[in-house]
């Protein structure tokens, strides 16, 4: 979970308005503004002497507000979510507002739950909610007050609505506005629009996305990415990871249409062309040796063993609530398997770079800013500050894109280096990865088993629950272990679990187990959420079943949140009877800060697979900052947990993976995409994430109805394996 990660990666500082940017109108053509915003969480932001350029809103003599967006936007509409905040508080008109993606720069685009530029954990309109509220918010006063000041008037007979500045019969737009509002002072404080003030918070507010991406816009995403005389690369990697490269017999692949050069690298032999297919082309044509001496050499079947046997063993504690003293009346013990999982966004992995040996720039879909551009500039050899990384768009993400050793930025870096020093002159080159390459060489979800006990008293409640888990750690023996690793367990893997549930279990005890494995290992959408949410929820489930007792009744029974038993039971309403021919299973869980349950209703195919036909989703995630895209996140998050437990699976064979593309490692299909409503708590909480608290539920949600009809509990992980996909 990235709100973890780096919880302690920034020293702390107070900050204060003098860290505001004002620049002139004749240094920028309008007013620009950034702001030493302080959220009660947020990690220091400051610069030398307390100034702070951080700049978020752009007023431009053409009346356009560009809203500068500091978390990148890969689908789930982060920059949508950031204009509507700026736009309500400076009252701007809707069809003024577009968007630009803020440079590099951690000092002024911070994160300010993560401690660097960067955008996981769903963290981006939680850590934004007051920033750019307040920036609007100023922005708006200084527009107040230069309106004032040129037509000689009280500030407080100025008005602005719809993007128009009034006083009696005189009316300005904001960019007529914008050169005098630059020279005004900085007001010390502002005062925030109550909800009954908003226009779009909570309401409405169109995707600033939408009409780029149906027109096909040119050089929108990292792929688009098109320079003058650019060359373009693709790598021959190791087919085990951690191998490394032995010989290599480049001749035939030299001779072939397009080719400009192959440079080898320890790990790797990179083709660089004049077009992307005939590096590949050329890739192909290679003969490479490998050492697999320090390679992953494992199977599948080998590693399900050494988990299985250590799933017999005593792991590390990660949480202990005493059990009550008298027995247990029944008993349900269950083991579980969940598979390696790849991320597979619709735009693999992509970045361009342009190195002159004295200054680079980067372009690529970058979710963690700050680890791009530190490492960027550390295999260039450059001082950061000579170091541009500029963020596009992103194709999708569901954690690829944010790194822990930012490995394409080092690829990238390390081809320009060589390029640069082979040629004696700066070529812009693009770095591609094919789908297969991310399939078949990318980071994965975490391999996982579980097994569980759990009792229940003579009145049907639990009575104890004791859980032990074996998976890798994602952070450990990398940076990040000091933020993440307590007591020797990875924080991310035990998520949802415990402390951290809106269940009150008592005798509730977790023990993990981090096997070290050679397979490269991320997050993945709602990370540890995807295998813990799927155990609690299924378990529930069956243990409601042993009580004789209705699985909500159940679940309401041992819910002490109560924001999670609010939209349980607004689910399991809006979900009313269950449709003839149809079962129903249910699951509700609590990610990222946020609630969600998820009731789904399934049908049995004549072939004996499962067809969700509906999900009804009852939402918690603080103040509904855009309904519309909130809606949207929880159908592409319930749609990407549910293409996971039908058929995706990452398999080895002596190391090295078995799927390529979506030929054999198959995505949900729009035919398995089931209707769903969202029902969304109109709460006055602070928000909270969306983007992943949508995944967890759907998994166990469809495994109970399954199980309802079938007769068979899925602990097994696809259910093509069970024949029910």
């Amino acid at each position: 979970m990235l709100d973890r990660l780096f919880a302690n990666a920034a020293p702390s500082a107070p900050l204060s308005r003098r860290g505001f940017l004002k620049l002139s109108a004749g240094a920028t053509g309008g007013l620009m503004l950034g702001a030493a915003l302080q959220p009660k969480l947020a990690h220091a932001q400051g610069g030398a002497d307390g100034v702070l350029a951080m700049p978020f809103v752009h007023i431009r003599p053409d009346n356009t507000v560009v809203v500068i967006v500091k978390h990148l936007d890969m689908g789930q509409g982060s920059a949508t979510g950031l204009a509507t905040l700026m736009a309500d508080e400076l009252d701007a008109d809707a069809a003024q507002v577009t968007t630009e993606f803020a440079p590099a720069n951690a000092e002024l685009y911070v994160n300010t739950l993560l401690g660097v530029q960067g955008t996981g954990g769903s963290t981006a309109m939680a850590n934004s909610w007051q920033q750019y509220r307040e920036a609007g918010a100023t922005a708006r006063a200084m527009l107040v007050a230069a309106a004032a000041k040129t037509w000689g008037v009280d500030p407080a007979n100025v008005s602005i609505s719809g993007g128009r500045i009034s006083a009696g019969d005189r009316s300005a737009s904001f960019g007529e506005m914008a050169e005098v509002a630059a020279t005004q002072a900085v007001p010390e404080s502002v005062t925030l629009k109550t909800p009954d003030q908003w226009v779009y918070i909570g309401k409405s507010f169109p995707r600033v996305d939408v009409a780029r991406k149906t027109e096909g816009a040119v050089g929108m995403f990292g792929m688009d990415v098109k320079l003058e005389n650019m060359a373009y690369a693709v790598s021959l990697r190791s087919p085990r990871f951690g191998g490394t490269l032995a010989g290599l017999d480049d001749a035939k692949a030299r001779e072939m249409p397009g080719v400009i050069d192959i440079i080898r690298l320890p790990d790797r032999a990179t083709v660089i062309a004049t077009s992307t297919w005939q590096a590949i082309q050329a890739r192909d044509a290679l003969s490479a040796e490998w050492n697999f001496s320090k390679a992953e050499n494992r199977s599948t079947d080998t590693l399900r063993r050494e988990y299985t046997a250590l799933l017999d063993q005593k792991g590390i504690e990660h949480y202990s609530v005493e059990a009550p003293a008298a027995e247990a009346a029944q008993v349900i013990e269950a083991d579980y398997f969940f598979p390696y999982l790849a991320h597979a966004p619709m735009e693999p992995l992509d970045v361009t770079v342009l190195f002159d040996g004295e200054t680079a720039n980067f372009w690529t879909g970058s979710q963690l800013q700050t680890l791009d551009h530190m490492i960027g500039a550390q295999v260039l050899g450059l001082d950061p500050a000579s170091v541009k990384v500029n963020t596009v768009w992103g194709g999708g993400s569901f954690g690829r894109r944010a790194i822990y050793d930012s490995h394409y930025m080092a690829e990238a870096a390390m081809v320009a280096k060589a390029w640069l020093a082979a040629h004696g002159q700066a070529r812009p080159i693009k770095l591609v990865w094919t789908r297969e390459d991310d399939v078949r060489g990318g980071y994965y979800r975490p391999m996982h088993m579980h097994r569980v006990r759990a009792g229940l008293d003579a009145e049907g409640k639990i009575a104890f629950w004791q859980q032990r888990l074996v998976g890798q750690s994602i952070v450990m023996g990398t940076a990040f272990e000091q933020y993440m690793v307590h007591g020797g367990v990875d924080a991310s893997s035990v998520e949802g679990l415990g402390e951290s549930s809106p269940y009150a279990i008592p005798g509730w005890t977790v023990d993990v187990h981090h096997p070290r494995v050679g397979v490269p290992v991320l997050w993945w959408r709602s990370v540890g959420h995807t295998h813990t949410a799927y155990v609690v929820e299924t378990m529930m489930d069956e243990l409601a079943e042993a009580a004789g007792a209705d699985p909500v009744e159940f679940r309401l029974r041992h819910l002490a949140d109560p924001r999670a038993r609010g939209v349980l039971e607004l689910a399991v309403e809006k979900a009313g009877a269950v449709p003839e021919g149809l079962t129903r299973g249910i699951a509700v869980h609590k990610s990222f800060g946020s609630y969600v349950a998820e009731v789904a209703d399934v049908r049995m195919r004549e072939d004996g697979t499962v067809k969700v036909e509906r999900v009804t989703c009852g939402v918690d995630c603080g103040v509904p900052i855009n309904p519309s895209n909130i809606v949207a996140q929880i159908e592409g998050g319930l749609g990407y947990g549910l293409s996971a437990i039908l058929r995706e699976e990452i398999t080895l064979t002596d190391g090295e993976v078995d799927q390529s593309n979506f030929y054999d490692y198959t995505p949900l299909r729009i035919s398995d995409m089931p209707q769903v409503e969202v029902h969304i708590v109109r709460s006055t909480e602070a928000p909270t994430g969306i983007g992943e608290p949508g995944t967890p539920p759907i998994g166990p949600a469809v495994a109970n109805a399954a199980r309802r009809a079938t007769g068979i509990a899925v602990r097994e992980l696809p259910f093509s394996r069970h024949g029910l996909a």
